[in-house]
């Protein structure tokens, strides 16, 4: 194991006896939310995914530490912190640890400590990808670099409807990703249930997922596998008001010269308030929905 990595008791145990574990991130807490908001939606999440037949692991760095399970009082600090915690990418891992501060995980770098610890399934909200203007901006998440690469089941609601959604595919057609959709033929675009995208494969069911996904392991291919799963409906956006909110947001982040990580949690923040927090209800209950499909995807990988 991993020096820098601590593994929570009941996470390690269930490890240890072949019990489905699903990882989930924890810049969603520091970053994507407000205080309380934030922790009474994190604990929910972990909530969901018991009730589903998982055990949850809510990945981030505490004090320099590799966190792969974490208590309800260290969720509540980095929910209180805020965004005092560091946002971490994989360019960060380094200095934090060294320095032993405090990291709120992406994408990225959940995927990075749940490959360490064992943890073969991660639920989260919607990923990084190719911002729009990237082919000046050369703005592009390394979440995408990280799903080519880092062998963990991504469980999300698409593509963050920020992005550029079509170059977003294209890049990760070039890194070799399979886009699975669960239970559609598009690709879902985080508040609503299609972006006019198409998947690589859909399934229908968590055996289904757990199949392809056991395939892709068991043939040694490198890399990880990201399943779209469309937010509920009763629960969508009208796709013209979310999409005028988002192209006010990213016109006032180009005016206020908003850059690199900074860049999402920006936008996220400025379409809450320009829907009137209407998109912050509906990505709680996408988050929900992945936890669910994860942890019974996760259980049948158990199997």
């Amino acid at each position: 194991m991993n020096k820098y990595l601590d593994i929570s008791p009941e996470v390690r145990e269930a490890l240890a006896a072949g019990k489905p574990v699903v990882a989930l991130e924890s810049t969603i807490i520091s970053h994507g939310m407000p205080y309380p908001k934030n922790v009474e939606t994190a604990l929910l999440v972990e909530q969901t995914i018991r009730e589903n037949g998982a055990v949850p692991a809510t990945i981030a760095i505490i004090g320099g530490r590799l966190k792969a399970g974490l208590s309800p009082a260290e969720i509540e600090y980095l929910g209180k912190a805020g965004r005092n915690v560091i946002k971490a990418s994989r360019r960060d891992l380094s200095a934090i640890v060294a320095r032993k501060a405090d990291g709120a995980t992406t994408v990225t770098t959940t995927m990075i400590i749940a490959h360490m610890a064992g943890i073969r399934v991660f639920a989260t909200g919607g990923i990084g990808g190719v911002h729009r203007g990237a082919e000046t901006t050369m703005d592009i998440s390394a979440d995408l670099e990280e799903l080519g690469s880092t062998p963990v089941m991504v469980v999300c609601a698409g593509a963050k409807s920020i992005l550029d959604i079509g170059l977003t595919l294209e890049y990760l057609e070039t890194r070799g990703v399979p886009v699975i959709g669960y239970g559609t033929d598009e690709l879902p675009a985080f508040y609503t249930r299609s972006s006019g995208f198409g998947v690589d494969y859909r399934v229908d069911s968590p055996e289904e997922l757990a199949a392809m996904f056991r395939a892709q392991t068991e043939l040694g291919l490198k890399g990880g596998m990201l399943v779209a799963n469309p937010i509920p409906e009763e629960y969508a956006m009208d796709k013209a008001v979310i999409d005028a909110a988002i192209a006010q947001a990213v016109r006032e982040s180009v005016e206020q010269g908003v850059k690199g990580k900074e860049t999402t949690p920006f936008l996220l923040a400025r379409v809450v308030e320009l829907t009137g927090g209407d998109s912050l209800e509906s990505n709680i209950k996408l988050v929900l929905n992945n936890a669910t499909v994860a942890a019974r995807t996760a259980a049948e990988l158990c199997k």
